[in-house]
């Protein structure tokens, strides 16, 4: 049976295959992210020809190592793919995201993309978003107010903090709330809430952005999720 560490590559993998020469790519953040620059940087390193741009100060570093140029963002109008990870994903493919810290850049860059596609273990496939504490990223000036606004929304509110370092600071210098709901019923309310609180520069609520997931399961195969239907492939087809 395979690791959750091989469910991750084999869904990066089987994402990076859409990567196509001349292409402007968004280059995610997190465990499975990860993966994927990977494996670009071996495409790129064999001869393959991309624009990218990434999601946060680690995965440029992961980028630079692997041997792709990244662009400049005010050189691109727009990017032809996306590819990033989830913390969480329903079958409507509604995303929780921000684990890693990286929920702000990561939205901006989804937004600016033709297409996204989600990479995941299939660990992160819920029945319904909630269980994987909300991210919300916030400015640190009042930021106990903020905090009591969030609390207010029905849920249990951290200040991320690194371990032994203090508060968590994330790559645009502010704080990140993570916030415990256990069940969100109505994804699409709880972001138009959360969007009208001063304070919140951004929120993990990532709805009707994704256009496909790719999901690594146990047995060596990949879902495919997208426009509410699954398709199962092997790893190994082309």
């Amino acid at each position: 049976m395979e690791s959750e560490y091989n469910m991750k590559k084999i869904a990066a993998e089987h994402a990076a295959k859409y990567v196509q020469d001349g292409m402007k790519i968004g280059l995610g953040t997190g465990s499975t992210a990860y993966y994927a620059i990977l494996k670009i940087g071996e495409m790129v390193r064999s001869g393959l020809s991309i624009q990218a741009v990434a999601t946060s100060e680690a995965s440029e570093k992961l980028a630079m190592e692997q041997g792709i140029s990244l662009t400049p963002i005010h050189q691109i109008d727009r990017l032809d793919l996306t590819i990033d990870g989830a913390d969480e994903l329903d079958d409507q493919l509604r995303l929780i995201k921000g684990g890693g810290g990286a929920l702000l850049r990561e939205k901006i860059t989804a937004f600016h993309s033709e297409r996204l596609v989600i990479v995941a273990d299939e660990a992160k496939a819920v029945a319904q978003l909630g269980a994987f504490p909300l991210p919300v990223e916030i400015v640190p000036f009042a930021y106990e107010w903020t905090v009591r606004s969030l609390a207010q929304l029905g849920c249990s509110v951290e200040i991320r903090r690194k371990q032994d370092e203090g508060v968590y600071v994330t790559d645009n210098g502010n704080y990140i709330a993570d916030c415990r709901f256990q069940h969100i019923a109505r994804p699409e309310e709880l972001s138009s809430r959360l969007g009208a609180i001063p304070g919140v520069v951004e929120h993990g609520l990532f709805i009707g952005m994704a256009d496909q997931a790719i999901i690594g399961c146990q047995d060596g195969t990949v879902r495919i999720l997208h426009s509410g239907s699954i398709e199962a492939k092997n790893t190994f087809d082309s």
